[in-house]
């Protein structure tokens, strides 16, 4: 099987990169580290008013989307010595929950979602909430500071009352580094975009709006460029952002997705 052959594989996780470049330069591509996750801190500051609210039963429906922030929400409770307070209150609403970490939290917490995704993603549980949620609702949304567009946008066009509550927020990435990535996909300089989490897609695509130059990125993705994620939760947000050919592994690894790349660069040269 052919290799990379040269081409440029753009790397936008900030995380083992040197670790990822080693790969890619076995495989014959040439990295290049153009980091699009930005950062991640931890804001607390309005939880305890936010399960405060929870246990006020203010809200008719709980949307939890990751295992750690349900578990920040369970440990500021604990830390409101109102932990079984906190419980009661999920116990009335109507639990819908994203990802196998979340609903695994739930359980160890003795709690049941009423709504799970089908595949890990949010456009899963947007599926299964249709016909469940909306009209005069009110809604607790938890989120990883990631915004998600499609499940907020959803609610909205359901006409439904939302209040995020989000532990974590994200810092956005260097707009240099993201200035020069977007100048180097409309010069032609890069084969392969490879995607590690849901925020780099989502960053990418907001700054090339900001930039005006949207559709002409997209349009790189639909010739030049092959967008590679590392697993089809981060292809669906790459798919979301208007970036419809993108390539993926079954079983999520990084390695796993750089041999798919491989995969398909032979498939194409075949032709």
């Amino acid at each position: 099987m052919s290799k990379l052959n040269g081409r440029t594989i753009a790397l936008l996780g900030a995380r083992k990169t040197e670790e990822i470049s080693k790969i890619v330069h076995n495989l014959g591509g040439v990295p290049l580290v153009r980091p699009a996750q930005g950062t991640v801190f931890l804001d607390d500051s309005h939880l305890e008013e936010d399960v405060t609210r929870l246990i006020a039963g203010e809200f008719d429906w709980i949307i939890l989307t990751t295992g750690v922030g349900t578990e920040l929400l369970y440990k500021t409770a604990v830390k409101m010595e109102a932990e079984a307070r906190f419980i009661e209150a999920l116990q009335t609403m109507k639990i819908a929950a994203r990802g196998y970490k979340t609903a695994n939290m739930l359980k160890k917490l003795g709690l049941q979602p009423l709504i799970r995704d089908d595949d890990g993603s949010t456009a899963g549980l947007v599926r299964n909430l249709e016909g469940h949620l909306f009209g005069d609702v009110k809604v607790a949304l938890q989120l990883h500071g990631d915004p998600a567009p499609l499940l907020m946008n959803w609610l909205d066009e359901q006409k439904v009352e939302h209040k995020e509550i989000l532990p974590y927020e994200h810092i956005p990435p260097e707009a240099e580094t993201m200035q020069q990535l977007i100048e180097e996909i409309l010069g032609g300089k890069i084969d392969s975009v490879v995607f590690t989490s849901a925020p780099q897609p989502r960053n990418l695509m907001k700054f090339a709006r900001e930039q005006g130059v949207e559709d002409k990125i997209i349009d790189w993705f639909k010739s030049d460029v092959i967008a590679l994620a590392v697993g089809k939760v981060t292809a669906q947000v790459v798919i979301d952002e208007g970036i419809k050919r993108v390539i993926y592994p079954e079983d999520q690894r990084m390695g796993s997705a750089l041999i798919e790349l491989v995969k398909y660069y032979h498939a194409i040269s075949s032709k």
